[in-house]
């Protein structure tokens, strides 16, 4: 069937992409956000989450709004809103319900939902399905479908897009399952994979993160026990890594909107159910506490070199939960700031990527250019953005007093580069 229109809910990381590429293939999609200012932006051109900061051309046939009586044309709602954790790591739905009761709003008899945001199994189903049917009066599966596509969206990563990557479909009924199919198969490349029920799909991507958290849980493991041994973990792996069945992984700090927070959606349903997950349990301590582990190693490598913390000057380079995003959320960088800050010595930030009014507001972090990095004890690379990587490692070590401390947190740069006049370090 032909649909009227198509609204995405949520344009953030998630929602925009999917925007566009749906309406590079369809002749009519809006774009909703609750954001005002988000909505005024991306009609201008400008999208914030872009680190390029240049100015787009979307789609004619893609409109952004953020009046919700402006969506009630659209027959599809796709939902694409955050799926975050609260204060005591439990699955927060606020944001997916208040977008399912807004939806239940404007929905008419025959349109589609289909939640794209992560999600434990039954959720879509169980909680979505039926909060719109209280709200807007109609029989779930009756009068309004429901289907499920998780997202795969990797901000940052220009080799796999949403059109390269194999997008999973599911529905509650064949019928609605073609309908979907329909929807996506003209912006997906890759090609669809049409899962068996909707708690399948919702369960695959859970098991996605939930498999990538705990193989860089093993790799932090396995850095912490060489560290303790006097090897470097990156020989280590490039050593492995010549057997051909060998999984090459690698440690670091995992924050983020997805992986270190998709794990406990599983725990919380697993628990619900009157089973205790041990394992991504563990993994999830593990990640969570690497950050204070690189701080720590940080203070002991500074004292051992003679210097005393409260007198001391650490650079910091890259405060973002990955590599060439402006997105803070869930970083695990604030907290090595402030635990060094917590010693007594000045910590000097910066990130070419980074949304600087969002540190300062979440994290009451200042970030400064890059001229302001000199004479320190201590150079921490957090997270190594090409912007790094492309300087030259002398131009980085020059900003180090003599017989200062490096700290290449994710082994992005060749220790045999680096001059002997400085101590480095790495995971």
């Amino acid at each position: 069937m032909s649909e009227s229109a198509i609204a995405v809910v949520g344009v953030g990381y998630v929602g925009l992409p999917l925007a566009v590429g749906l309406a590079n293939h369809h002749d009519d999609v809006i774009a909703f956000d609750v954001d005002g200012k988000r909505i005024m932006d991306l009609t201008a051109g400008v999208d914030k989450n872009d680190p390029t900061n240049c100015k787009t051309t979307f789609p004619s046939s893609l409109k952004f709004t953020s009046d919700v009586g402006t969506i009630n044309r659209a027959s599809v709602y796709i939902i694409t809103v955050p799926t975050p954790i609260d204060n005591n790591r439990l699955p927060d739905l606020t944001l997916l319900k208040n977008s399912c009761t807004m939806i239940a709003s404007v929905i008419s008899k025959g349109d589609l939902v289909i939640v794209e945001s992560t999600v434990y199994p039954g959720v879509t189903e169980e909680i979505c399905g039926p909060l719109i049917q209280e709200v807007s009066g109609l029989l779930m599966g009756v009068d309004f479908y429901l289907g499920y596509s998780p997202e795969r969206i990797n901000p940052g990563d220009i080799d796999n897009n949403l059109e390269s990557v194999v997008k999973i479909i599911a529905a509650q009924d064949p019928e609605t399952l073609e309908r979907i199919e329909a929807i996506y198969a003209p912006v997906i490349t890759a090609g669809l994979h049409l899962a068996e029920t909707i708690q399948v799909a919702e369960a695959a991507k859970i098991v996605e993160n939930v498999q990538r958290d705990l193989n860089i849980a093993l790799m932090n493991e396995l850095a912490m026990i060489f560290d303790r041994m006097g090897i470097r973990t990156a020989d280590v792996l490039n050593a492995a890594a010549t057997k051909w069945n060998f999984q090459k992984f690698t440690p670091g700090l995992v924050g983020g909107h997805c992986i270190g927070v998709d794990p406990y959606y599983l725990i919380s349903k697993a628990e619900g159910l009157g089973y205790y997950p041990e394992l991504i349990r563990a993994a999830r301590r593990l990640n969570n506490g690497l950050a204070g582990h690189v701080s720590q190693k940080t203070v002991e490598l500074i004292v051992s070199s003679g210097r005393s913390m409260s007198d001391c000057s650490i650079g910091v380079l890259g405060l973002t939960f990955k590599e060439n995003v402006s997105d803070v959320r869930n970083s695990q960088s604030p907290i090595i700031v402030h635990e060094l800050g917590r010693y007594g010595a000045t910590v000097v930030c910066h990130d070419p990527y980074a949304d600087h009014k969002s540190l300062l507001d979440n994290y009451s972090i200042q970030v400064g250019p890059l001229e302001m990095l000199s004479e320190l004890d201590a150079l921490i690379v957090i997270v190594p953005h090409s912007t790094y990587l492309e300087m030259p490692i002398k131009q980085l070590t020059s900003m180090l007093k003599k017989d200062g401390v490096f700290i290449d947190v994710k082994s992005a740069f060749d220790p045999k580069m680096i001059s002997e006049s400085v101590r480095y370090w790495s995971l």
